[in-house]
């Protein structure tokens, strides 16, 4: 595998304007660390995924949909449980309107005991998030224990913060950041998150923290593009001018672009291009998933950026 991930993928349930007074919903799906492959595999990536699937009836709908796109499924196990789900809608002016029901999920159950150190030896990047860490107790022993795996067996080891302030609070969150970034190759941050988490308010500030803590930091800053500090140099990389229609999961896409380009070879200021366009490129659309851009897509783009 070029890239496997650790997390949670839910039920997605989209519509137009407030929840409460939709009256059509669209089924989908969507996860941070899944969102993450989905990408990296539309651009050619090989990935896994580790997570946990509840024998419900969104099952079948949720494993033939990774299956699609490629991603191998062998560490996705179905269990006895309930698949998180998500309502989403999408406001006048770009709000957006979220209410999920996963606490007690099947992928909140992923136990340490039975981590398979051997599939995880077999890639190239392991990734995951602080969304995972949140979601139990028991996940986030996962996390880490598969970090330090990944670590003995020469692994790049790619964290998130993607901080979710209902799942846990600041300082549970500055906890699971600490046990885990000691492991870390590659933190792929946001400039809000490192802000609140570490009071690290602009880019000097953050190249002085990291310099000799973690080999890569991509921070995303939404709007305003990435910022890449690696081997003691400061690179501030520009957005893709588009029109934005739906920016949930452009952190994941960008996610996405970048560890694929690191896990082809390119540096990580090259990464970062990919990054940025494939992030663009997916808030053209609807969707966490179904507006992720393809290869030729994001080969072109970036074409026209040089």
């Amino acid at each position: 595998m070029d890239i496997i991930s650790i997390g949670e993928c839910m039920v997605e349930f989209f519509c137009e304007g407030g929840l409460g007074e939709a009256e059509l919903f669209h089924k989908a799906y969507g996860g941070d660390t899944l969102n993450t492959l989905v990408a990296a595999a539309r651009l050619g990536s090989r990935t896994g995924y580790i997570t946990r699937v509840g024998r419900d009836p969104f099952a079948s709908f949720l494993l033939s949909s990774w299956e699609r796109e490629g991603i191998d499924i062998t560490h996705a196990p179905l269990v006895e449980g309930f698949n998180g789900i998500y309502f989403i809608s999408l406001l006048e002016g770009g709000g957006r309107e979220f209410t999920y029901y996963r606490k007690g999920s099947a992928a909140s159950t992923l136990d340490p005991r039975e981590l398979d150190r051997g599939y995880i030896s077999g890639a190239r990047i392991l990734h995951s998030s602080g969304i995972t860490q949140a979601l139990s107790r028991s996940n986030r022993e996962y996390v880490l224990e598969a970090f330090k795996a990944a670590r003995e067996a020469g692994v790049k080891v790619s964290y998130d913060t993607n901080l979710r302030t209902k799942l846990w609070d600041l300082e549970a969150a500055r906890a699971g950041l600490e046990e885990v970034l000691g492991y870390v190759d590659v933190f792929l941050p946001s400039a809000e998150e490192l802000d609140v988490l570490l009071g690290l308010k602009n880019r000097a500030a953050m190249a002085e923290h990291f310099s000799d803590l973690v080999e890569v930091v991509a921070v995303k800053e939404g709007m305003e593009g990435a910022t890449v500090i690696h081997g003691g140099e400061v690179r501030h990389i520009p957005p893709l001018d588009v029109e934005v229609v739906d920016t949930t999961g452009a952190g994941d896409a960008f996610n996405g672009g970048f560890l694929h380009a690191l896990g082809s070879g390119l540096d990580p200021f090259q990464a970062a291009e990919m990054g940025v366009v494939t992030a663009g490129l997916k808030v053209r659309g609807r969707g966490a998933v179904a507006s992720l851009p393809e290869k030729m897509e994001v080969e072109v783009s970036l074409q026209r950026r040089r």
